[in-house]
């Protein structure tokens, strides 16, 4: 079969080379892919890791070997899950924790888009209890997880603001639920108090949102794409005591969490018409370069996927 890998130069130019055929393990399915997303963590891997590695997490296709244990859903089942960093190849062996079926009516290129941006943003919510009359503040809400947060949230009850780096990049973050849309620049201004950030950013942006956080609030960092040195005010405790500053780190969170259930959730609000999973730039798998510049040049509001 044929996969998509690290390149034998050291390069950046993927193409798909042949790679053995899966071998599950027990509880393990193998599926047919049809359609893979593409996430910045990706682009990052592409960078460290050796000549001729297998990438890619996000995986929606159909199930053409069940799991021998028994668990999980049975052969002809069309699943999107979670891989083990080896998605983006013709079949895949994903653990049977880690898949859910699709209901009727959804895409592949939605299924795809869902597993890694949606839990994250299911999880980053989750840390912070019930948002019914809160105000949330999401951070870098223009990206894949950023734009299903300010639906959950919105979908959640709380009143929800969203910061990102332009202009360009807030078009549509209102019709999704956001009350207030603003850039990184504008947004200390006339963003009300909180009571949860969500934040992808870190830098200079986490430290403007932390001052809006009030008492007993909730922070959840989920990235940190200017690279940069978290910084607090002074008093960052003092002033806003009962704070509480969570890290997560999805493939850390998910051995504690039902997977293919939270997976399966996400998925029926896709069905419903509840939730958008906003792909917005759809290639094809074996000319991937552009949907990769895309995603790495920061072109893209909400998701990217590859169909096979």
């Amino acid at each position: 079969m044929r996969a998509l890998t690290t390149p034998a130069d050291g390069g950046t130019r993927v193409r798909p080379v042949t790679v053995p055929e899966p071998e599950p393990r027990p509880d393990q399915a193998v599926v047919e892919v049809r359609a893979v997303s593409v996430n910045r963590g990706d682009l990052s891997l592409l960078g460290m890791l050796p000549p001729g590695s297998r990438l890619g997490f996000d995986v929606a296709g159909t199930v053409v070997r069940a799991a021998a244990d028994g668990s999980g859903p049975p052969s002809g089942t069309r699943v999107a899950g979670v891989a083990e960093r080896d998605g983006w190849g013709e079949r895949v062996a994903l653990s049977a924790a880690r898949l859910a079926p699709l209901p009727d009516g959804v895409e592949w290129t939605d299924a795809a888009a869902v597993p890694v941006a949606g839990l994250t943003a299911l999880y980053a919510l989750r840390n912070a209890g019930s948002l019914l009359g809160r105000r949330v503040l999401v951070t870098g809400a223009s990206g894949g997880v950023g734009r299903i947060a300010v639906q959950l949230a919105r979908a959640s009850g709380a009143e929800v603001s969203a910061w990102a780096g332009s202009a360009e990049r807030l078009k549509g973050l209102a019709e999704l639920g956001a009350a207030e849309a603003a850039t990184y620049e504008a947004g200390p201004g006339v963003t009300q108090p909180v009571h949860v950030l969500v934040d992808s950013v870190g830098g200079e942006v986490f430290r403007s949102a932390y001052q809006l956080v009030g008492q007993r609030g909730v922070v959840v960092c989920y990235g940190n794409t200017t690279r940069s040195d978290l910084s607090l005010p002074f008093d960052w405790g003092h002033a806003r005591p009962g704070v509480r500053i969570r890290y997560l780190h999805l493939f850390d969170e998910m051995p504690r969490r039902p997977v293919g259930e939270d997976l399966g959730v996400l998925l029926r609000l896709v069905a419903e018409g509840a939730l958008d999973p906003q792909v917005t730039l759809v290639g094809d798998w074996s000319d991937p370069d552009p949907v990769l510049r895309g995603v790495g040049d920061r072109q893209v509001n909400g998701k990217a996927v590859l169909v096979f």
